[in-house]
């Protein structure tokens, strides 16, 4: 057994990705005004003419791909008792020897190059011509590996896909079956940011403030507005982290991401995204009125324009952060029926503009932290914390200036008897304003301020008198 080298496939066995995706992600991001060129190559060259020229026009960096522990401490101890390994893999020979290098574990690497895609029975092929038959030892996890594993002494199965293990056990030669992945429910729940459907709770704020939470077709539209927004905004939370593979994995938190530690195949998040967006839409079209599908096609048009471009803007990613929050507002008018009223739209746009620039501070404080100056995939420094400070509280203070002034308006007192009560609300923000910010000053804030007020007992308390006081008002 340890006479024989063993070959282990790369995609889904070594890590828990797929080059060929990753690649295909890192031109999107980079080139998007380009994104048919890799159909035309593919069209035109097949699958080696397309990796081929993915790898020319791409950069991945394979020291942070998710790498199977496991895996790896399976090769390591081969490796260490006298093993030859040997790196065989359908991706492109420059990705598969800067791992080989990197890793610094095996022998050989075999890859595919433009004019070969090195897979399945041309993979075999070439295994058998350099080991002969029942030469070698083969570790994969996909149907692909199949025919490999029909000219190998022994089978490892990683990982395998529906199937595999079925289809490698009847070939008769399975040594091992090596499981090491997470549970795929939760990683699921948590890749679609479940939690952060927090946010479509804006869209029954118009409800509230218009006092319609009586009319039960309007919280039923509410209801069904809230769902619709979170499928939409599920899908854009998975395209912005197969975007974001790369930066997340150099993030000490967002590292752990399941896309990104590997912990959910990309190809799942890839069919899901628009499975999700059209049930989302579909929904939007069918049971509510015109214009909150429009409203929600701006949302997914400025959270698409935001992942790939304008979040590495200055000033213009928070700006935007905070239009995302208010459009969820001018949904639910959409949604409910019921006019956009000036002081809502003011209060909203400077209250989340204070909240996205203290999730920048956030995010800096933690770069300073960590002794680096620069971010990646954004434009700011640690330098930039002092001016953030600034206009995120500035910009706070002035939601709290545009409450006071709605207090004074006429068309206040038609919806409240006692409008002055309002007055005891300005209070209660200046303190969670001015507590938010303090926290995040001393390097405490989670990365998502509303993550952070939803899990906070004083925020929480806040709310809950804020309500009360709105309530005695009428």
């Amino acid at each position: 057994m340890r006479g024989i080298p063993l070959v282990v496939d790369l995609d889904g066995t070594l890590i828990r990705s797929d080059i060929l995706i990753e690649s295909g992600l890192a031109y999107l991001k980079a080139m998007p005004h380009r994104f048919y060129e890799p159909l035309l190559w593919l069209t035109r060259g097949g699958k080696s003419v397309l990796k081929a020229r993915l790898a020319d026009a791409t950069n991945v960096d394979v020291t942070v791909l998710p790498y199977d522990a496991t895996v790896l401490e399976w090769l390591k101890a081969e490796r260490d008792a006298g093993r030859s390994l040997v790196l065989a893999t359908a991706s492109h020979e420059r990705y598969a020897l800067a791992i080989s290098t990197h890793l610094g574990l095996f022998d050989q690497t075999f890859a595919s190059h433009d004019g070969l895609n090195l897979s399945s029975h041309k993979k075999r092929e070439k295994l058998v011509a350099e080991y002969g038959e029942q030469g070698f030892d083969y570790a994969g996890n996909s149907h692909d590996d199949v025919e490999v594993w029909r000219s190998a002494e022994r089978a490892y199965v990683v990982n395998p896909g529906n199937g595999v293990e079925r289809a490698a056990r009847k070939i008769g030669n399975v040594e091992r079956v090596i499981e090491s992945r997470p549970p795929a429910a939760k990683a699921w729940a948590k890749s679609l940011r479940l939690h952060q459907w927090l946010k479509n709770l804006l869209i029954f704020v118009p409800l509230l403030a218009a006092h319609k939470l009586s009319s039960p077709e309007s919280v039923f539209a509410a209801l069904l507005a809230f769902f619709t927004f979170g499928l939409c905004a599920s899908s854009v939370y998975l395209l912005n982290d197969l975007l974001d593979l790369e930066d997340d994995r150099h993030h000490p938190v967002k590292r752990k991401r399941p896309l990104a530690s590997g912990a959910l195949p990309l190809t799942g998040g890839l069919w899901l995204i628009p499975v999700l967006l059209v049930g989302a839409f579909a929904a939007a079209w069918i049971f509510l009125p015109w214009r909150f599908s429009v409203v929600l096609l701006g949302y997914y048009a400025l959270t698409l324009a935001y992942s790939m471009f304008l979040k590495r803007q200055v000033i213009i990613d928070v700006v935007v952060l905070a239009m995302l929050y208010t459009i969820r507002i001018i949904a639910g008018t959409a949604a409910v029926g019921v006019h956009l009223t000036f002081w809502l739209l003011a209060f909203s746009m400077f209250i989340f503009l204070s909240l996205a620039l203290v999730k920048r501070y956030a995010e800096l404080h933690s770069l300073k932290a960590r002794g680096l100056v620069k971010t990646r995939g954004r434009g700011y420094d640690a330098s930039d914390l002092p001016l953030i400070s600034s206009l995120g509280t500035a910009s706070g203070y002035l939601a709290v200036l545009v409450l006071a002034l709605y207090i004074q308006d006429a068309k206040t007192a038609s919806l409240y008897r006692h409008p002055q009560v309002i007055w005891l609300a300005c209070p209660l923000l200046l303190y969670w304003v001015s507590r938010t910010w303090i926290i995040a000053h001393r390097g405490s804030m989670h990365d998502d301020p509303i993550v952070f007020a939803a899990r906070d007992r004083i925020s929480l308390a806040i709310v809950t008198l804020c309500g009360l006081v709105f309530w005695a008002a009428t």
